[in-house]
């Protein structure tokens, strides 16, 4: 009988982060995974959002190769961030199979263990142990076991942990490819296809279903299409090309010119969200919660993650125990997703015109600063506010990136630590601190237009607490989060 401190179900984005996040608090992970080899199907298409900005805290990615995205989609209507300075709701395209294998990478090095081709067959838990046994018929105990397994999680189906929700019934097709030179793109985004006319920027709706245009990458093509089911197909089965022209077909009524393809999958939109723990099993990413719009589940999941992942250390290591709000930050963080999310179903499924009044005046509303402000934090993740017993309006929300002076947030919460930022030379906060180095690291720095005079920073990069005078409820959020 083996034993872990931590077994991870499932070596997806959401795994491989929870076991780096592990690791860097010195826990390291066991993660089981049932494909033989990384997956190179394609998924997600990149990072956004809070998301982002924790993987360039985590040096997952370089700042130096990005590229502001000011238009997003949202429902059925394209929203231009452009003339807010700064956006929080920036993207970064990075393929899910190029994540993956950098966060395999990092995993390894920091001494997690991966194993390929197992499956999980069964589990029980009891009081102190869960107990897992593989196909392979090997069997592990740990304290804890992280479902990490995807919308069909087998942890959550062997746990008794209940995925209720919604499953809409329109299929989604998703391409990339190549531009053609048969096709010619006008400064506004629309296409000129040949044997066909304009097809304009964003979504164009019909009674056949509904079709979309655009790409960040001008030499791509990127189209969408949703319907309604009308042929018979394996869910989980990869798409074709002949797949995805038939939909075309059916919802232009038109052929097009195509180019190579880069990316092809179908999907259909979920709105679920399970139990986050029962006993000593835990659910993160897909296995956890699915939303009904694309581009949400990859970086929920890798926020889930750098959520449960120094917790699980710190309870592991006999500092303190906070795995209760696990469960509490990461619902609220979902239940915000889910609101949005949602909201875009109404716009997506309406095609009365009432449903295109509606669409037309909130695309009014959103072309002012203050409504698309609130819906850029909204899409960005970044209006979560997790509760704090600290009343400072920067406590419970994560931590921006600052203009350090000799430094930058990445040297400082790349490896996971928890900081304590003093940006007002407060020797008393420093001496309050010193109690809890060297586990919280203190940092006296200059930082123009300083958001606070002290910021103290957990390991996920969420404010605990926050000063512009006094240092009342520094000790009290020490204690709490750092024990």
């Amino acid at each position: 009988m083996e034993h872990h401190q931590v077994v991870i179900i499932g070596a997806g984005p959401t795994g491989l982060m929870l076991a780096c996040e592990l690791a860097l608090a010195g826990v390291p992970a066991l993660v089981i995974e049932q494909r033989t080899a990384p997956s190179s199907a394609s998924r997600a298409g990149g990072l956004s959002g809070v998301s982002l900005t924790m993987a360039r805290y985590r040096n997952l990615i370089d700042p130096a190769g990005e590229s502001p995205q000011p238009r997003f989609p949202w429902g059925d209507l394209h929203v231009d961030f452009s003339r807010l300075h700064p956006c929080p709701m920036q993207a970064r395209m990075l393929p899910q199979a190029k994540l993956e294998s950098r966060l395999e990478a990092r995993a390894s090095e920091l001494g997690a263990e991966i194993r390929r081709a197992q499956k999980l067959v069964g589990l029980l838990q009891n009081d102190e142990n869960v107990e897992i046994e593989l196909a392979s018929s090997t069997r592990i105990t740990t304290p804890f076991l992280i479902g990490c397994d995807g919308a069909r999680s087998r942890v959550r189906e062997l746990a008794g942990i209940d995925f209720p929700g919604i499953t809409y019934p329109e299929v989604n097709r998703l391409a990339q490819f190549t531009m053609p030179p048969e096709i010619t793109r006008k400064a506004n985004g629309d296409l000129e296809i040949p044997g066909y006319g304009t097809l304009p920027f964003g979504y164009t709706h019909n009674p056949r279903g509904t079709i979309a245009q655009g790409s960040a990458n001008p030499d791509m093509l990127g189209l969408f299409t949703s319907e309604p089911q009308t042929t018979d197909h394996e869910p989980y089965a990869k798409m074709s090309l002949e797949e995805f022209q038939d939909s075309l077909r059916r919802v232009l009524g038109s052929d097009i010119p195509l180019g190579e393809p880069r990316r092809l999958t179908r999907f259909t939109f979920h709105a679920r969200q399970a139990e986050y723990r029962k006993g000593r099993v835990f659910l993160a990413g897909d296995a956890a919660h699915l939303f009904p719009a694309p581009g949400m589940a990859l970086c929920v999941g890798l926020m889930d993650s750098c959520n449960l992942g120094w917790k699980l250390a710190a309870h592991l290591q006999g500092r303190t125990d906070l795995l209760d709000t696990y469960a509490s930050e990461r619902r609220l963080a979902a239940d915000r997703t889910m609101l949005h999310t949602q909201a875009q179903v109404a716009l997506r499924r309406g095609h009365d015109p009432a449903a295109e009044a509606l669409r037309r005046l909130l695309g009014e509303l959103l072309e002012d600063e203050p409504p698309a402000l609130r819906l850029a934090h909204c899409m960005a993740g970044s209006d979560v506010r997790y509760p704090t017993t600290d009343t400072h309006p920067l406590a419970g929300t994560l931590v921006a990136d600052l203009p350090l002076e000799g430094t930058s947030m990445t040297e400082l919460l790349q490896n996971g630590h928890p900081v304590l930022l003093d940006l007002n030379r407060r020797a008393d906060l420093c001496a309050i601190a010193e109690r809890w180095q060297p586990h919280v690291k203190i940092h006296s720095l200059t930082c123009p237009e300083a958001p606070a005079e002290a910021l103290l920073v957990r390991p996920d990069a969420y404010i605990a607490w926050a000063t512009d005078s006094g240092h009342s409820g520094l000790q009290q959020a020490l204690h709490t989060w750092f024990g």
